[in-house]
């Protein structure tokens, strides 16, 4: 049984950000301090992505663990009420990354899936690093990749 009422619940859900995440803003203001330069939230692209760069045909996904369920991770955890309710909802979300990654790919688009629990928590150090494997994969022929 939910702890709060369904007006609240609502509310709540709405709350939760798409776009210009915390995590999200680390990957743009690292690459941008790079000199890399992006487009954002492409809507003509399967999935919207976060960070388009057409110059290398690449695409970028900064996904969230819970809501994507970057599997392994202590991120991806599953709420203890409404279970069935919950199961649906991640594997629906899952089948949607899945089939707009292999869009994008038929489209010619390379993808890359930056997970939150990389950057949480992470120091300029780390962020920098990251920087740098993006930049390098931007660089290469690599297709579908994740980082974290």
């Amino acid at each position: 049984m939910d702890m709060v009422d369904e007006k609240t619940r609502s509310r709540i859900m709405a709350s939760v950000r798409q776009k210009n995440t915390g995590p999200e803003m680390l990957v743009r203001k690292t690459l941008h301090r790079m000199g890399l330069r992006y487009r954002l939230h492409d809507k003509k692209l399967p999935g919207s992505p976060d960070l388009v760069f057409p110059r290398f045909s690449a695409v970028i996904f900064v996904h969230g663990c819970f809501w994507h369920r970057h599997e392994g991770c202590r991120y991806a955890t599953t709420p203890s009420s409404s279970k069935e309710f919950w199961k649906a909802k991640f594997e629906a979300n899952k089948a949607r990354d899945r089939k707009n990654y292999a869009l994008l790919e038929k489209m010619g688009w390379r993808v890359l899936v930056v997970w939150e629990c990389t950057i949480k928590k992470a120091t300029l150090e780390k962020l920098g690093g990251l920087g740098k494997d993006i930049n390098g994969w931007l660089r290469s022929e690599s297709d579908h990749t994740e980082i974290g």
